[in-house]
This record gives structure tokens, C-alpha cells and sequence, in this order.
């Protein structure tokens, strides 16, 4: 009776550590969509794939390593965000404040940054591949493209 109260524990603890662990708060990530107020908030690892979140409030939210795929940030206010290694490959971030947020290890690849305010974020390693760049305080060494009216092309 004890082998087999072992070996099913043993299965069942080998089961549940295959499983990633999910670290996002599904309560503030409830609040966020349906409010687009969630400031200081913790969604960590949350994934917002394709979310529309215009306008929306998230000054000193931590959302380190989200998905942000595809979302809609026009004029949201991440201004002290910690934004460390997520994902916004193709996001459209434009009149977005990214104050003062940390952006180290971000994609940006093919996402729109219109106007975006960057003004004292940390932005180490960030991946600008096929990026549009448009009256945003980010400067890079290295190869792109400029059009006649000086729009930028990572």
C-alpha cells in the first residue's frame, strides 16, 4: 500500500512540474482589460497577445517578461513600467509613455513607435528588427533606412 502511495506521489509531482508555471495575476489582468486602469499592478508574464489597451493606465506596472504581441498602446501611460524582456513584436505603440520604464531586453520587432515619450527609460538590448521609428527618442548605432521626410526604418 505505502509502494503505490509513492509511486502515484512520485507521478504526480513529476506531472505537475512539467506544467509552466503561470505568473500573472488573472484578477488585475481582468482589471486591465476592462477598466485599461491597472497602475503599479504586477503581470508578470501576463500575456496580452493582441490586446486593445488604448489609453490605458499602467504607470509602474511590472510586466516583466508579458506578451504584448500585437496589442494596442496608443496613448497608454506605462511611465515607470518595468517592462524587462517582454515581447511587443508588432505592437502599435504611438503617443505612449514610456518614461522612465525599464526596457532592457525588449522586442520591438516590426512594432510602430509613433511619438512615443522615452525620455530616462533604460533601453539595453532591445530588438528593433523591422521596427518603425517615428519621433521617438531612440538613437542606435548600426544599419537602417531613411525615406525624404526622415522617417526611420530599423
Amino acid at each position: 500500500m505505502k509502494l503505490n502511495i509513492l509511486a502515484t506521489l512520485a507521478l504526480l509531482t513529476t506531472v505537475s512540474l512539467s506544467f509552466p508555471v503561470k505568473a500573472e495575476n488573472p484578477n488585475q489582468i481582468e482589471r486591465l482589460l476592462q477598466t485599461k486602469e491597472c497602475p503599479s499592478c504586477s503581470l508578470v508574464g501576463a500575456n496580452l497577445n493582441g490586446a486593445h489597451l488604448v489609453g490605458a493606465d499602467l504607470r509602474n506596472a511590472n510586466l516583466q517578461g508579458a506578451n504584448l504581441a500585437n496589442a494596442n498602446l496608443e496613448g497608454a501611460d506605462l511611465t515607470g513600467a518595468n517592462l524587462e524582456g517582454a515581447n511587443l513584436s508588432g505592437a502599435f505603440v504611438s503617443g505612449t509613455s514610456l518614461s522612465a520604464a525599464n526596457l532592457t531586453n525588449v522586442d520591438f520587432t516590426a512594432a510602430k513607435l509613433h511619438d512615443a515619450d522615452v525620455s530616462g527609460a533604460v533601453m539595453n538590448d532591445i530588438k528593433l528588427t523591422d521596427a518603425e521609428v517615428f519621433n521617438t527618442g531612440i538613437s542606435i548605432g548600426g544599419e537602417y533606412e531613411s525615406n525624404d521626410a526622415g522617417d526611420v526604418r530599423y
